[in-house]
């Protein structure tokens, strides 16, 4: 049986900086859902946003939600926004 692929997770400045500003228990339930990533970018729950010129994907943590994008080609996610769920879908 061949080994499961394993995804590169990148995170962008400014979801880093996000994350960086929340309390501990919020950070690391975050950042546990951000690096189950690199084995499923595509867990259970997540959606793709629509409207998008390019695949944005979603997925909910607590009242959070971590946008990313999913480049099968070269196997990396890069997380582009991490933010509550009132403000993330803003521009």
């Amino acid at each position: 049986m061949s080994e499961p692929k394993t995804y590169k997770v990148e995170i962008e400045t400014e979801a880093r900086d996000f994350l960086r500003a929340l309390d501990r228990p919020n950070r690391v339930r975050i950042s546990q859902r951000i690096n189950a990533l690199a084995t499923d970018p595509r867990p259970s729950g997540h959606k793709k946003l629509k409207g998008q010129s390019e695949d944005i994907y979603r997925i909910r943590s607590g009242n959070y939600r971590v946008l990313y994008v999913i480049q099968d080609d070269v196997l990396k996610v890069i997380v582009i926004k991490v933010d509550d769920r009132k403000d993330a879908y803003r521009h």
